[in-house]
């Protein structure tokens, strides 16, 4: 199921830019969903991932799905994977089942991203947007027998060679772990057009790759190896948030004097065409679970940033990362 790219991209600083500024709308407000839409617990939910297992839209689908059911807002909700083309094929499932008022999608950046690269006819425009749920930093991470000790050793070996150091990534290009290492290449002053790009199709596929030592560095969100960082098997050489991972020991990007600061986000869609009463029932079933104790904690647990909105603020969120992403791709010549 892996499918492996290498890639050799001119990014453009300037647009790839706009897509770290677009990620930084955090806070809980009210939504559009009407107060019926609340009554009794949500049942036959399905929740579809649409990567491989063991990545980052898996592990927040699940741990999303756990808490709706310990909470008893929803009862029996099952979370299954569709992987395929960087997540168009989930996506395009989606759109087709127009009306579904029982299915959501577990998605975010990576997914507007290879709905272009990939050519796909149905875009996230096209979807019953949810919730944004979290925002994640992205982290540089090495195999434990690296050479590359801190971000500065592997910084100077890229700079001497960037061809020869292979960059892996858990998303298409476009989505979160491309951009960041471009950015990051751009930060230093390597030419992005050198970088040797390796796309995995989600995180699970992508930490075989560290632990194979079958890539030079990895960038992706450090929630989806938290067990390989804590065991040793995983090092971190620097985080691109504003501030230190908690429980990561590593440096952000910006403290080892390199000027980026980069966020990747997740949230839940669902068919187009859904009823209002459908949309408004399953945005209240966000809006419990955010609320609880245990999706707080989930949160601390898996150095998630809380990131919360629904209904019309999402939508526009949406539709603002979709033209952000098109127009970034289209200056790289991906879309």
């Amino acid at each position: 199921m892996r499918q492996i790219r290498a890639l050799r991209i001119a990014a453009v600083a300037a647009g790839i830019a706009l897509m770290a500024t677009g990620c930084g709308a955090t806070g809980k407000t009210a939504t559009d969903s009407k107060s019926s839409g609340s009554a009794g617990p949500v049942t036959g939910l399905q929740i579809m991932v649409p990567n491989t297992p063991g990545g980052g839209y898996d592990t927040t689908a699940r741990v999303a799905a756990k808490v709706l059911d310990d909470e008893k807002i929803a009862t029996n909700t099952e979370v299954f994977n569709l992987a395929g083309a960087g997540g168009t094929v989930g996506l395009a499932r989606v759109v087709n089942e127009k009306g579904n008022g029982d299915l959501a999608m577990l998605m975010g950046l990576g997914v507007v991203g290879a709905s272009y690269t990939n050519k796909s006819e149905s875009k996230l425009t096209a979807t019953t947007p949810l919730a944004k749920l979290i925002e994640e930093p992205g982290a540089i991470m090495v195999n434990k027998n690296s050479p590359f000790k801190t971000i500065d050793d592997l910084v100077t070996a890229w700079k001497a060679d960037p061809g020869s150091i292979s960059v892996g990534g858990g998303s298409s290009p476009g989505g979160p772990d491309h951009l960041l290492p471009m950015q990051l290449a751009g930060a230093v002053g390597i030419d992005p057009t050198k970088v040797n790009f390796v796309s995995y199709d989600g995180g699970g596929d992508l930490l075989p790759a560290i632990l194979g030592n079958k890539v030079g560095f990895a960038a992706s969100g450090a929630g989806e190896y938290l067990k390989q960082i804590e065991s040793g098997e995983v090092r971190v050489l620097a985080t691109s948030g504003e501030k230190r991972l908690a429980g990561v020991d590593a440096p952000t990007l910006k403290e080892s004097n390199i000027d980026l600061v980069f966020s990747n986000w997740r949230g839940l869609v669902a068919p187009p065409g859904i009823t209002d009463a459908d949309k408004a029932k399953l945005i209240a079933a966000v809006e419990k679970m955010h609320s609880s104790a245990a999706w707080q904690e989930a949160l601390k647990t898996h150095s998630w940033t809380d990131a919360f909105i629904t209904g019309e603020k999402f939508e526009s969120f949406l539709k603002e990362q979709d033209k952000r992403v098109a127009d970034v791709l289209t200056k790289l010549g991906l879309a």
